[in-house]
């Protein structure tokens, strides 16, 4: 039965190749030792992990779980960001609470199946009647997910939806003020406009911030205004996609700025590189942020899927481990670099503590059969374990029957002749 406290993982290969034993107690790592030398515990409780490899379980920094599984019901055609948003807009009118926490229930789960255990999700406050239908049908989603993942709301509110509706999600139990200012008229406007309601509340900001690969910057406004706001009231900006292609001293002026302000950058490559470029079909640029100038700056970075199957992106894996693996192709980043920022790097951006196969830290673990990180990011299979405040939450077992090949016979010197 699931979910089950779990208190010893035995025989876990971590990712810098030493083979060890794992004690946990309650919600928290208390020993890791070599293989073999933790004491016996109660079966029911231990799991033998040996042919996995143990790392620390993955966030999702960036989700749209009220916009998941949408694409076959939506059947939009495939574009630009300007031609998902008028899509997703046309389709919105006719969705209900149930219509919108089904799919978001089903896309969670399937996020937890996979090895993700806390997910910031946006939801959108909908211009037209009923408004709140989205943030109403999440909270009740993460009512009923709570004892299986952390998930964390944020209001996205577009330029043209009153403050009282952004107010009006977060009474109804929104975490952070969201918006996208780059789609504004006067995106400075909008930005100061959602970041004076999250100053006023006490609340932290997640910004869709500068989503595209010209025109005019946020950042550093996004940044002054930021920069003497309390540990309690976290700032993190999404996609910053216009960082990819401003020249160096304009990105280093702009990574000062978020360096002195400590925000996080959140990259979204899945959506990104589908999203982005549309306009230039010769030499098209990869749409993703500045990741190596920004871990080289020591900025808080993590990465995350964004859209899955709709408008914004028709595929997606839900799958921390699909977004590592474009970190790596299209990145450029290490393999060790790339599961950092979807693991790591992600928590530290969404203010959760640390977690991990470490002594003190929280037991949020995810276990994948293979011989190494570079194999489980190559093949990701789906052979896991998935742990959640120290508890085993889900588990998938994969069974493969391939034919065998013909036997092989050397051929005689004759019959080469």
């Amino acid at each position: 039965m699931l979910p089950r406290p779990i208190s010893l993982l035995r025989g876990a290969l971590l990712s810098d190749g030493s083979l060890c034993d794992v004690e946990i107690a309650g919600d928290t790592v208390v020993s890791v030792l070599p293989a073999g030398d933790a004491p016996d515990a109660d079966p029911d409780a231990t799991l033998d992990l040996t042919g996995f490899v143990l790392l620390t379980a993955p966030a999702e920094p960036h989700a749209h779980l009220d916009k998941a599984l949408s694409w076959d019901l939506i059947n939009p055609p495939m574009g630009d960001l300007g031609l998902a948003i008028r899509s997703w807009q046309e389709y919105s009118a006719v969705m209900t609470v149930e219509s919108i926490a089904d799919r978001a229930r089903e896309q969670a789960l399937t996020m937890l199946r996979n090895g993700i255990t806390a997910i910031r999700c946006h939801v959108d406050v909908l211009t037209g009647d009923e408004p709140m239908r989205g943030v109403e049908a999440l909270v009740r989603v993460r009512e009923e997910l709570r004892d299986l993942m952390d998930i964390e709301l944020v209001a996205l509110a577009g330029p043209f939806v009153p403050s009282d509706r952004v107010e009006l999600a977060l009474d109804l139990g929104v975490d952070l003020v969201g918006g996208a200012p780059h789609l504004a008229e006067d995106p400075i406007a909008d930005l100061a406009r959602l970041l004076e309601i999250a100053e006023r509340r006490g609340v932290g900001v997640d910004i869709h911030t500068d989503e595209a690969l010209e025109g005019q910057t946020t950042l550093l406004e996004f940044a002054r205004i930021v920069r003497d706001w309390p540990a309690t009231q976290p700032a993190s900006a999404g996609h910053c996609v216009r960082l990819g292609t401003l020249d160096t001293a304009e990105l280093d002026e702009v990574i000062t700025a978020i360096r002195a302000s400590d925000i996080g950058i959140i990259s979204l490559p899945i959506t990104n590189l589908y999203l982005q470029g549309w306009q230039h079909p010769v030499s098209t640029p990869r749409g993703l942020t500045a990741l190596r100038a920004l871990l080289d700056a020591g900025v808080r970075v993590g990465a995350g899927a964004d859209n899955v199957r709709d408008p914004f992106n028709p595929v997606g894996r839900s799958d921390a481990l699909e977004t590592a693996s474009l970190l790596v192709t299209a990145g450029h980043l290490t393999l060790d670099e790339a599961y950092s920022m979807v693991s790591a790097g992600s928590r530290s951006v969404m203010s959760l503590p640390v977690a991990g196969p470490i002594v003190g830290a929280k037991a949020e673990l995810l276990a994948v059969r293979g011989t190494g990180l570079s194999d489980v990011i190559a093949n990701a299979s789906a052979d896991r374990f998935v742990i959640h405040a120290g508890r085993l939450v889900a588990h998938s077992t994969v069974t493969y029957a391939v034919a065998a090949p013909a036997p092989y016979s050397p051929p005689t010197l004759l019959e080469t002749r």
